[in-house]
């Protein structure tokens, strides 16, 4: 069973250490665990545990009332706010005891349920992108294994796809073409399958080439498809923090305006530069689209 610290559970909790110790010490909320040589730890009960008391404590349960309550109790109040499918929050907290337990029942269900209810646009922007960024970001720090991420991952493109497939494609005059891809070293196509579904959903042509593209073959693929415009998005950390350097090196190899989404994005300064559109969010994309 996996140990984690308390630096590993603020991350995965979103609670401040300082506020998970007092919770322990005024409450006895989920007290640590301890090693033969007296670590302190937490083991996946408890991290299951503490998400769920987050999640009432963020639809309007005081501390001193939860910590009253049984682990039952919690526990079926916690069903029952799930059962809200805009509540954005704790269909996130569904998604990552699902992710934690590779439940694909429970994960997958979550995700048709919030898709059913709200859409796949605001699933995206409310639950999805904030869900899978958390995700990216606690595989970076070792707080979750990499096995987490890829069942997380491979689960949202899978119910993209069967969104893209729904999607029945409206008549347009004169569609722009649209070649999809994610250069080297950028394997996450979440993001890029959005877009296709925005695409399609707009009436435009897209060639889609998923991820990892060798820069060197940009030039070839362009000569023979002559799209209108090109779309990267950008997500992984494995890129490093010089986001502009990888930009430049797609644009070097195209001719044609680029637009460019994604966390990394809106993490970090864009160079403006002429036939660059940067889109920052999911707003900025439908806008952008839409207004084609």
């Amino acid at each position: 069973m996996k140990k984690f610290s308390i630096s590993d559970i603020e991350g995965l909790i979103g609670i401040k250490a300082h506020t998970i110790r007092a919770w322990e010490i005024r409450y006895n909320l989920v007290p640590p665990k301890r090693t033969l040589t007296n670590i302190r730890y937490y083991d996946e009960e408890d991290l299951k545990s503490l998400l769920n008391i987050v999640a009432l404590n963020e639809n309007g349960y005081k501390i001193s009332k939860i910590a009253k309550m049984s682990k039952k109790q919690i526990s079926n109040l916690v069903t029952q706010l799930k059962a809200d499918w805009n509540n954005d929050s704790v269909q996130m907290l569904s998604l990552s005891n699902a992710t934690i337990d590779y439940d694909e029942e429970v994960f997958s269900n979550t995700l048709a349920g919030c898709i059913d209810e709200m859409g796949l646009i605001k699933t995206m922007d409310l639950v999805l992108f904030p869900f899978m960024k958390k995700v990216g970001m606690l595989w970076q720090t070792g707080a979750i294994d990499p096995s987490h991420e890829h069942f997380a991952s491979n689960l949202i493109r899978d119910r993209i796809i069967v969104e893209i497939d729904k999607v029945e494609k409206p008549h347009r005059e004169e569609p722009k073409r649209f070649l999809l891809f994610l250069p080297e070293a950028e394997m996450h196509e979440a993001g890029l399958l959005f877009a296709r579904y925005l695409l399609k959903s707009c009436g435009q042509e897209t060639l889609y080439l998923g991820s990892e593209i060798p820069y060197s073959d940009l030039k070839k693929i362009v000569a023979a498809y002559k799209p209108d415009y090109s779309f990267i998005v950008l997500t992984s950390l494995n890129l490093g923090k010089d986001i502009n350097k990888v930009v430049g090196k797609v644009m070097d190899n195209l001719n044609v305006p680029l637009l460019v989404a994604g966390s990394l994005i809106s993490e970090f300064d864009i160079l403006v530069k002429d036939q660059l559109t940067p889109l920052k969010n999911v707003c900025d994309m439908v806008e952008f689209l839409e207004d084609l």
